[in-house]
């Protein structure tokens, strides 16, 4: 048995290879990955020596040769295949192992210019890896250093490879193909040489643009039981995202849980890790958030979210941007949850929903380093196309806010503010949020008016038996008339914030003033469609 070893990424090949040379197997190797072999003592044939042809053009050309993709490409069960290879002199090939060159991570550096890329493009390994993948048969194929324990025990064992194992590499192996052929095109479609300029810059967008996905499980059903699902996540997911997260306990997700989760989660680690006094709790129905609150600890977070809306939060989806201890279980467990989210959990709070196994628990670490952890691109799937845009991840600062009318807002005021704002970014246009204490105290959400929505959250107050009175409220989007402010004013708001932009600004400054209330621009929308 003949295996060709050439890797960029050399993690665990000198193991590998000295564990096929001491199952017998024949080494062959190319450039860096066989003088590695050598310099520790493994016999290793170079492919120069194999093709009678040495690598030229600075090693652009190595492998692209009939004695590589001749023993790698002939069916070992067509006579006049093999007959072809003893008749020119060709080895089988009978193992590939080839990682490519780090086309994504070079591309990814600050700085990296058009030559640095397009030196990085593999051909020599994409074409090997092609040929091994597509003859599964009679070659296996690795593109991955995670694959050499598994083949190896296989050899170990049987001295041979299964077809089932051979096949799952070639899936892989053309996976692999198709996600760097992906990124190649990604990068090369963002280039743009502009008029009179030799060096390129880079568009956001691509002119084509190659998502790829892999798939983490099929669901029972989608949005309704007559649609199919299944559930995919990003080839380099963000840290601290969703598809990250561990279940400990309860029913595979739905598809609606899973959209409802990471809702809930992008809107809890809005406000960081949680620590003293900076614990939050969100609680999202239908994409919703319908009661979101900080406290000094779980228990407090959960208890003043909870209030928001009790009606809603039955059946909800519940995050914490911190550790679920016993007293917060014990709490959340007294209503119907049907997912629930934190970074950690305390044994005995795992404890108390041993009984509740239908409670689906998720553990998800936010990234160490602190950053939110989000997507840079927002795609949405419309008819025959996609609508692709940079992720809002505008974050509102206290500098940033400017006020516009005489009164001017308290400290506390100007706190609620911040938090209000950060709940409106997560809630469906048009969205007005009440809130007070670091809690929401009225949501509403999705409404065709923004009247509408200001009189739900009302409403929904009054309902939850909450007081508006001096209360902030967030604005998605501009009041574009006065009429707007005067309902929330009406309801109990003592301070507003908004984006401001509208051409009747003036006229709604002017009546903010005269109904005594404090009012400050954002100069950012927050529309969420």
């Amino acid at each position: 048995m003949n295996a060709l070893l050439s890797v960029s990424d050399k993690t665990g090949i000198l193991d590998f290879a000295r564990a096929l040379h001491a199952l017998g197997i024949k080494l062959i190797s190319t450039g860096g990955t066989a003088k590695l072999l050598s310099d520790n003592g493994l016999p290793v044939t170079e492919v120069a020596a194999l093709t009678g042809f040495p690598e030229m053009l600075d090693g652009r050309v190595k492998t692209l040769h009939p004695k590589v993709h001749g023993g790698l490409l002939a069916r070992r069960d067509l006579p006049e295949h093999m007959a072809a290879l003893q008749a020119h002199g060709i080895d089988t090939i009978d193992l590939l192992v080839v990682n490519l060159y780090p086309f994504e991570a070079t591309v990814a550096k600050p700085g990296c210019t058009l030559e640095d890329a397009i030196e990085n493009i593999d051909i020599g390994g994409p074409a090997m890896v092609r040929s091994a993948a597509k003859n599964w048969k009679d070659v296996g194929v690795l593109t991955d250093a995670s694959q050499y324990a598994q083949v190896l025990a296989e050899l170990k064992a049987d001295g041979k490879l299964t077809e089932q194992t051979k096949f799952a590499l070639s899936v892989a192996a053309f996976n692999r193909i198709s996600q760097y052929d992906g990124a190649i095109s990604d990068y090369l479609s963002s280039v743009n040489f502009e008029a009179g300029n030799s060096t390129p810059t880079r568009q956001m967008f691509p002119a084509q643009a190659n998502s790829q996905f892999i798939k983490l499980q099929d669901l029972r059903y989608g949005e309704n039981p007559h649609q199919q699902a299944a559930f995919y996540r990003d080839i380099h997911p963000a840290a601290g995202s969703l598809v990250t997260a561990q279940q400990l306990q309860g029913k595979e997700l739905s598809y609606n849980n899973i959209a409802d989760a990471d809702a809930a989660w992008e809107c809890v680690k809005s406000f960081g890790a949680g620590g003293s006094s900076t614990t939050a709790c969100v609680i999202v129905k239908h994409a919703n958030p319908c009661g979101v609150a900080v406290g000094v600890d779980a228990l407090e977070a959960y208890s003043k979210a909870f209030q928001t809306d009790p009606t809603s939060a039955f059946g909800g989806i519940i995050a914490f941007n911190g550790t679920l201890d016993e007293r917060a279980a014990l709490q959340v467990s007294k209503q119907f949850v049907e997912v629930l989210m934190a970074v950690d959990y305390t044994p005995a709070a795992l404890e108390v929903f041993k009984s509740k196994v239908n409670v689906r628990i998720l553990k998800i670490s936010l990234p160490a380093d602190g950053s939110p952890g989000r997507n840079a691109v927002e795609i949405k799937r419309v008819s025959s196309g996609l609508l692709m845009q940079s992720a809002d991840n505008h974050e509102l600062a206290l500098a940033d806010l400017k006020v516009v009318t005489k009164k001017q807002p308290t400290p506390e005021q100007l706190q609620d503010l911040l938090f209000a704002w950060k709940v409106a970014k997560y809630v469906k246009s048009n969205a007005i949020v009440f809130c007070k204490g670091g809690m929401t105290m009225g949501v509403g959400a999705g409404q065709m008016s923004r009247l509408d929505s200001a009189r739900i959250a009302s409403i929904k107050a009054e309902h939850a038996g909450l007081s508006l009175a001096g209360t902030v409220v967030a604005s998605d989007a501009f009041f574009p008339f006065r009429d707007g402010l005067d309902v929330v004013v009406d309801a109990g708001a003592t301070c507003v914030i908004q984006p401001g932009g509208s051409m009747r600004d003036a006229e709604v400054i002017a009546a903010a003033d005269e109904r005594g209330v404090a009012m400050v621009f954002s100069g950012v929308r927050h529309f969420r469609h």
